[in-house]
């Protein structure tokens, strides 16, 4: 039986291919919601009376609650399934956002930024269930569509947000549209075919021939919240290429299982507590140092971009205004080049993952020293397409030595260092620019060439798929 269903899932995949085409929607929609609100929240807060060091108070509150929250709800992702866990994480949002839609105090607006700050972590999800649907050769190539077609969001958000703005309550308009917008998404979700994508596992003796066709990337990989869902069976999300390891045991020898939503809550936290605990003890801080340091690198870049531009050139805002639309463009577009660039390097993203840091700290370096406009926008062009591609990287990379059956934990956790990054950077940036306005990138040069350090002494201990060699 498992075989017959099996063999039809290969001649019509068309279930798997409806979901990754709506994820994407998701994912467009969600950023295109978001980036109306984010232009807007600082003059809202003024607004509401706040003083400067209250609203930078205020505005940090959504940073140190997704400081702390995407690793957990990451986990909970894996616990729970993709399916609950992201109509949760939709709905919440919404929520903090229809809030925020009749904040017309300081204390509701922080009110409203608190769900948001816990929840706001469906991108998260969305990839990790890419991840699920897809193997690990494919899984660039997807990626790089969904970062694209979020990034196309974040584009066009700002113009309508902007739009809203010059009519008499514009920003709660904004907000009540993107509470609308994520209460769509959530519709969407919960009427995607679940039930035609679920792939099916091996529960026959390993013996039979026919049965181990079954066993490659795709058909060894389960999306949970199915028509399976309660079988409160173990759910193992990859065990590719590792056929002939016990079911359910990861590298590391933990055994990861599979808790309903409809279970105590002792037990779902317990299983989360124990795969953030699985990927803290892992030997994995050379990624996520290479993540930090990126990630504050790359922020320093854009920290002060239209104050350098302005008094290194005499740039005007409107002028600086068309070069950052013109490398946020790009960006979005080199979401569609991550595909191609990763089957010319062989699928080797450790390889790929030197070379675009190599890359992006060059390009900083150029900018920071630039003599002439023009070469800042030649930097600007490929800094988008090799920061792009260097994102990719370093989630596929994670995914790889960490194992997708903890893809929600893994994301997640990346998405709380990246959080790090964000604390750090305006630091930096501000302490950086008492010297110089090339002081911030010239710092972000500094914390590249680290990055590119590590990257070259922690390679050779990995092999081709980027899973971490054993320790002679």
């Amino acid at each position: 039986m498992n075989n017959q269903k099996c063999s039809t899932l290969f001649q019509k995949p068309r279930g798997r291919t409806r979901i990754i085409q709506c994820i994407y929607v998701v994912g467009f929609m969600d950023l295109f919601g978001v980036s109306m609100i984010i232009p807007l929240l600082s003059h809202h807060v003024k607004a509401l009376g706040a003083s400067p060091t209250v609203a930078g108070i205020v505005g940090s509150t959504y940073g140190i609650l997704q400081l702390f929250s995407s690793t957990i709800v990451g986990s909970w992702s894996d616990v729970v399934g993709r399916r609950y866990s992201l109509l949760t994480c939709l709905l919440l949002s919404a929520c903090g956002y229809g809030l925020l839609g009749m904040s017309t105090s300081i204390a509701l607006f922080v009110l409203a930024r608190i769900p948001v700050g816990l929840f706001k972590h469906s991108l998260s999800i969305c990839r990790a269930l890419l991840s699920d649907l897809v193997s690990d050769s494919e899984r660039p190539l997807v990626m790089g569509y969904f970062n694209a077609a979020s990034s196309v969001g974040f584009i066009l958000g700002p113009v309508v947000g902007g739009y809203l703005t010059e009519h008499e309550g514009g920003f709660y308009t904004s907000s009540f549209m993107c509470a609308t917008i994520f209460l769509i998404n959530a519709g969407l979700v919960w009427m995607l075919p679940w039930s035609e994508a679920l792939n099916c596992r091996n529960d026959t003796d390993s013996s039979n021939n026919t049965s181990k066709g079954c066993h490659d990337n795709n058909c060894r990989k389960l999306i949970q919240n199915g028509s399976h869902a309660n079988e409160h069976r173990p759910v193992f999300a990859a065990e590719t290429n590792h056929s002939s390891r016990p079911a359910g045991k990861h590298p590391g020898g933990i055994r990861w299982r599979e808790v309903s939503l409809l279970q105590p809550i002792w037990n779902q936290l317990s299983s989360v507590g124990s795969k953030i605990h699985m990927v803290a003890s892992s030997d994995m801080w050379d990624l996520f140092l290479v993540r930090l340091l990126m990630a504050v690198s790359i922020m320093l870049y854009y920290s002060n971009f239209s104050l350098a531009m302005e008094e290194r050139f005499s740039l005007k805002p409107k002028v600086t205004g068309y070069l950052i639309s013109y490398s946020s463009t790009l960006g979005a577009l080199a979401g569609f080049l991550v595909g191609p660039v990763t089957q010319l390097y062989g699928n080797n993203m450790p390889a790929l993952l030197l070379h675009s840091t190599v890359l992006t700290c060059l390009l900083i370096f150029l900018y920071a020293s630039a003599a002439g406009v023009w070469l800042v926008v030649l930097t600007s062009t490929f800094f988008a397409i090799s920061t792009s591609i260097g994102r990719t990287c370093i989630t596929d990379l994670e995914l790889q030595r960490g194992g997708v059956q903890a893809s929600g934990t893994l994301i997640g956790a990346g998405q709380s260092v990246t959080a790090v990054g964000r604390v750090l950077a305006p630091l930096l940036s501000g302490l950086a620019q008492e010297f110089s306005p090339c002081g911030p990138p010239s710092l972000g040069v500094v914390l590249a060439l680290a990055a590119v350090g590590l990257l070259l002494i922690r390679i050779p201990k990995w092999d081709g798929r980027g899973m971490t060699k054993a320790k002679l």
